[in-house]
């Protein structure tokens, strides 16, 4: 499929960091020219870990919203071994929590209150599959006899097939896959177990990490991998398979704490993202393809209605600024200083 502008539906972000203050206010527009929804992460200082959280964290969303743009943002709630299964029943009754975020401790940024032991929230799972809350899963293992590239393959053989033996009709989210067998499961996998796949993962593989020496603004977990892997998530994210749907984990981070002597995890994409991921699809020969992945699949699988609005992308290169505003302090944008293919036109 070859054309010069795609028009679209207006798609959503299911796995999107917006942090909180001047952070928040500065790229909460670069999402909501684009998404209509996105599906916020709860890894806040502290963590969003109950309802009245979510509920403030939503207003506080809101509130730094711009005249004229329309957003909604999908509230969380970040599991600890503390969460109860009141809890879960008040999540689903607030109409405004749509899921439950597993970390494991210490596994990415802000994880230091996550999960040491699945089976302590097992009665947490057992009330989530109860009012049908999907469970949302950054799915590593920790241990430190794990190779970092191996930590998405162990946990899906660890504990993945273990919790849909367990609570056989829970909801269940790999975030962010990275590999083929991250991929293969979730096809494997009944209808109410899916996947969100980011721009960086469809497009660069893990050698963007030591192109030329090492480049701290293609690190993000789960790590970038192998390119069989990238071509696997490809294959995956344009067969038209509606488990498999866009997350961006976009995630701002200024330049100062990537390019430091232990530099964070994460990618900035919400500048371009839809724009990214039209240039991941149109190499595959799959642009087709897109507007499910991006607008229906999603929406779909939180029961959720599909948007009406659309957006527009022309084919018109442009040059992705070298940083932007996080609040006050620069961040470097995915594809700095580089050219994308696609424009949205606003």
């Amino acid at each position: 499929m070859s054309t010069d502008d795609l028009t679209l539906i207006r798609p959503d972000d299911w796995h999107l960091h917006l942090r909180d203050g001047a952070l928040l206010a500065a790229v909460l527009p670069h999402t909501a020219r684009c998404f209509a929804r996105a599906i916020v992460m709860p890894n806040l200082k502290p963590p969003v870990t109950t309802v009245a959280l979510a509920r403030a964290y939503r207003e506080r969303i809101l509130a730094a919203l711009p005249a004229g743009m329309t957003f909604e943002p999908l509230m969380t709630l970040y599991l600890t071994e503390a969460t109860t299964p009141d809890d879960i029943a008040e999540a689903s009754a607030s109409g405004f929590v749509h899921a439950v975020k597993y970390y494991p401790a210490g596994a990415t940024t802000n994880a230091a209150s996550g999960v040491t032991e699945l089976r302590r929230c097992y009665p947490v799972f057992e009330a989530m599959q109860k009012h049908k809350l999907p469970l949302l899963m950054h799915g590593e293992v920790t241990d430190p006899e794990v190779d970092v590239f191996d930590r998405e393959p162990v946990f899906v053989e660890r504990h993945l097939t273990t919790l849909l033996r367990d609570f056989p009709a829970l909801r269940m989210v790999l975030e962010h896959i990275t590999t083929r067998e991250a991929a293969q499961f979730v096809r494997d996998a009944p209808a109410h177990v899916g996947a969100t796949i980011t721009p960086q993962h469809l497009l660069l593989n893990r050698n963007a990490i030591f192109a030329g020496g090492l480049r701290p603004h293609s690190y993000c977990l789960p790590v970038l991998k192998r390119e069989t892997h990238r071509q696997a998530l490809v294959e995956v994210a344009t067969s038209g398979d509606p488990g498999f749907f866009l997350g961006t984990d976009s995630a701002p981070h200024p330049r100062h704490a990537k390019e430091s002597s232990c530099g964070c995890a994460g990618i900035y994409s919400a500048h371009a993202a839809i724009e990214l991921y039209a240039e991941a699809f149109e190499a595959a020969g799959a642009l087709d393809k897109l507007e499910a992945f991006a607008s229906f699949h999603g929406a779909d699988f939180y029961g959720l209605p599909r948007n009406t609005g659309t957006i527009t992308l022309l084919r018109q290169p442009w040059t992705v600024p070298e940083e932007v505003d996080f609040g006050g302090v620069p961040g470097v944008p995915m594809r700095a200083g580089e050219s994308i293919a696609w424009r949205l036109d606003t």
